[in-house]
């Protein structure tokens, strides 16, 4: 019997949890899956950068000695819900501010907080405590989800996701450029994986995917493929 059918029987539905850097197609492919699967489909990085949305709208420097003093108010005052592509804060659909690489940037210092990460913890873990769930983010499968039925790693070369997220900025108006976008990846990169808190790495029973070479649809239906069988991708 497959995780799939095992989790099905038991009463809970499956979590499916993919975990990745910026630019390795985490967000396209798990949306995708989701509505495949007929899942919900919930991206966490969109909840970091509504809520350092937020902190730059009350003026919060992420590396400020009072910035955990300041945020505490800050979290217990705000509502974060996601609805589809929406991202309701305090009620405001901020979905197209989340791309500016000022408010990226601030969400991973942010990241690294123990204030917020606790908050988004609490979050995401209700968010998906019924399961038929696709999350995807960066500490799902090692923190947030260790149990998912299914972890899965999704990667690409640095050079193959600078392209992809310099696309994406222009496609919405932002003025940058390649170079830009592959430094401020690589820095993030760096940041996400020395923190000392829930750093970006594989759980050690994901399956790790290297997307470079792939197409979305291709790798949509490796996962499906896999998820359905409760077996290896």
């Amino acid at each position: 019997m497959s995780k799939f059918t095992e989790a099905k029987v038991s009463g809970r539905q499956p979590i499916v949890a993919i975990d990745g850097p910026t630019g390795a197609g985490k967000s396209t492919v798990a949306r995708e899956l989701a509505r495949e699967l007929g899942f919900t489909y919930l991206n966490t990085g969109a909840m970091y950068r509504a809520v350092a949305l937020a902190a730059g709208r009350g003026g919060i420097d992420p590396d400020a000695p009072d910035a955990a003093a300041r945020l505490e108010p800050l979290l217990d005052s705000i509502t974060l819900r996601l609805e589809q592509d929406r991202v309701l804060l305090n009620g405001e659909d901020v979905a197209a501010h989340l791309s500016d690489p000022v408010v990226g940037d601030r969400a991973s210092r942010l990241s690294a907080m123990a204030i917020v990460r606790v908050y988004m913890r609490e979050l995401q873990q209700t968010a998906g405590s019924k399961g038929a769930i696709v999350m995807e983010g960066r500490d799902i499968g090692t923190v947030i989800f260790p149990d998912a039925e299914f972890k899965f790693f999704l990667n690409a070369d640095l050079r193959t996701r600078a392209e992809r997220r310099y696309k994406e900025l222009i496609q919405k108006g932002v003025s940058t450029t390649l170079d830009e976008v592959c430094a401020q990846l690589e820095a993030r990169d760096r940041r996400d994986q020395e923190r000392e808190l829930a750093p970006l790495k594989p759980a050690d029973d994901a399956i790790v995917i290297d997307s470079t070479n792939d197409s979305v649809a291709e790798v949509v239906a490796r996962l499906k493929a896999c998820v359905l069988a409760g077996g290896d991708a």
